[in-house]
């Protein structure tokens, strides 16, 4: 028996990266997924892939029009909605506030906020008149700490996003139904590489390439990888979680913990070896 049995799951951002990977677990745990993604091609080949309890839907997730669209599919297709997964995203413009481009702003807080506010309002209504359901938003531990991403405006994004799902969280909860947010830390997946201007299509072809940059940021000695979030994911899906409302969980292997044991102690040798202790 699967973790999601029979339960029917919305997963945004599903063309490739962590998405494809949640809506391919999701299927192996016994849900029927739709998923969605502005890459046609792409998402024609994913839902080819992981078989027929996963349709794909071209849609852009900033746009209210197709959330109406994709809500209405799903509901019409399986009757309900159990799960969410708002994990739309990619990259936010680089560089010193003093540049920040306004139409980049925009487009970012487009992508990665309004898309999590969208999905959440139009899937609230179905979760409520059924008295249940889980709400999942992608947040990044961007939205904890400075400096963890290579953007300032993707960090304040995602610290939208986290607190967003605990305000959501707040009024759902009173009716049994769930949000709750995950951060991922160095995931190996595309969005590095877009961030820094390589083509989306190639970008997530370099997916592989960003384990080795990432193997050595945090105490575990690996990268981590999509199938980390989406364990994660799939837990909060769950009715193994059906007490976890409110909460978000930082995937990070101990990245965002402090400093690491050995480089901070070999600093503490450097610092008795020159004054002579």
């Amino acid at each position: 028996m699967g973790m999601v049995d029979g339960k029917i799951a919305i997963i945004t951002g599903a063309t490739s990266g962590i998405g494809a990977r949640t809506a391919e677990l999701f299927v192996a745990e016994g849900a029927n997924v739709v998923f969605t993604g502005r890459r046609k091609a792409e998402g024609e080949a994913v839902a080819a892939r992981i078989g027929k309890r996963a349709q794909f839907l071209a849609a852009d997730a900033t746009s209210e029009d197709d959330w109406k669209r994709v809500i209405d599919h799903t509901v019409k297709a399986f009757g309900r909605i159990d799960c969410l997964f708002n994990n739309a995203g990619g990259p936010a413009p680089t560089g010193s506030i003093t540049s920040v481009p306004v139409a980049g702003f925009d487009a970012a807080m487009a992508l990665l906020v309004r898309s999590v506010m969208l999905g959440m309002k139009h899937v609230a209504p179905i979760m409520l008149q059924q008295r249940s359901g889980s709400i999942i938003n992608n947040g990044s531990i961007a939205a904890h700490q400075t400096g963890r991403s290579s953007s300032m405006v993707y960090g304040a994004a995602k610290a939208a996003v986290n607190h967003l799902s605990k305000c959501v969280a707040m009024e759902l909860g009173e009716h049994n139904v769930r949000v709750n947010s995950v951060s991922p830390g160095a995931i190996a997946t595309g969005i590095l590489p877009k961030a820094l201007g390589v083509d989306a299509s190639r970008a997530d072809a370099l997916a592989d390439a960003m384990k080795e940059v990432y193997a050595k940021v945090q105490p575990l000695p690996r990268a981590g990888v999509p199938d980390d979030i989406a364990q994660c994911v799939l837990w909060l899906a769950s009715d193994r979680s059906t007490f976890i409302n409110a909460t978000d969980i930082v995937v990070d292997g101990g990245l965002i913990g402090g400093a690491m044991f050995t480089p901070h102690h070999e600093g503490l040798k450097q610092v008795k070896a020159r004054f002579g202790i």
